[in-house]
């Protein structure tokens, strides 16, 4: 399946008595012999071309978001393809390849993976191309399976349908970077105003270097959270014991 651009340039020199309505840029979907239709009728490139270019007015007015879309719909009816199935197959057979295709998106060769966020908006396009679908009578099967959720806003409590088949993403506050263990040894002699060989830094202009350090070290071998080390009160801080012992502290 080949992917090329529409452009109207020259379009006066077509034979045709207006300029066509199809934007400019928008991507065009053609099969490798460059038809449209068969005996059969219009081939699902050209259901696919058409949903394409009604992605302006169905709040996608940005080419590079239509080229996703496209691309989206694109990989999804070749995989189907490859394992003879229609893209307005029977729901039966729609679900067991969308499982198909989550397991190859997950755990197939690594140049086909998908990270979660990256399922989720190829699940959002063909949800919308599939609603689409419905709408237009193209179809009365989709491989979705929705579920009601309560959303609350302040006071505002409304129902939404939520796509089972959208990977769990991680909350903000588990996507922190920790610092590999090359760099803590960095990070604390830079609060002790010493350069990375350990030499001092005679640009530092910090003062109560140890403490930095020692403060630095204790935040590293506790697994204090940000919050936790922030609201920490020198209460709950351990008290040194009286005298030096020879295990570390």
């Amino acid at each position: 399946m080949l992917m090329t651009y529409f452009s109207s340039v020259t379009w006066e020199s077509w034979g045709l008595s207006s300029q066509p309505v199809i934007p400019d840029r928008m991507p065009i979907l053609l099969d490798d012999d460059l038809l449209f239709e068969d005996l059969a009728g219009p081939r699902i490139t050209t259901v696919i071309n058409r949903w394409a270019q009604e992605l302006p007015a169905n709040g996608c007015p940005a080419p590079n978001s239509w080229e996703t879309y496209v691309r989206v719909v694109r990989d999804w009816t070749l995989f189907l393809a490859s394992r003879g199935i229609q893209l307005f197959d029977t729901r039966r057979e729609l679900r067991r390849d969308l499982s198909a295709y989550a397991v190859h998106r997950a755990c197939g060769p690594l140049k086909e993976r998908f990270a979660a966020s990256t399922w989720n908006q190829h699940m959002s396009v063909l949800s919308l191309f599939y609603g689409w679908a419905e709408d237009e009578e193209l179809t009365t099967a989709v491989p979705f399976t929705y579920k009601q959720a309560v959303t609350a806003y302040g006071d505002q409590v409304r129902l939404q349908s939520v796509n089972l088949s959208k990977r769990r993403t991680p909350k903000p506050h588990v996507t922190i970077k920790y610092f590999e263990k090359d760099f803590e040894d960095t990070f604390l002699k830079g609060l002790g105003g010493l350069c990375p060989d350990g030499s001092e830094d005679g640009l530092y202009r910090g003062r109560t270097t140890a403490r930095n350090s020692a403060v630095g070290g204790y935040v590293l071998s506790s697994g204090l959270r940000r919050q936790e080390f922030t609201y920490m009160l020198e209460c709950e801080v351990p008290r040194m014991p009286p005298r030096r012992t020879e295990l570390p502290i």
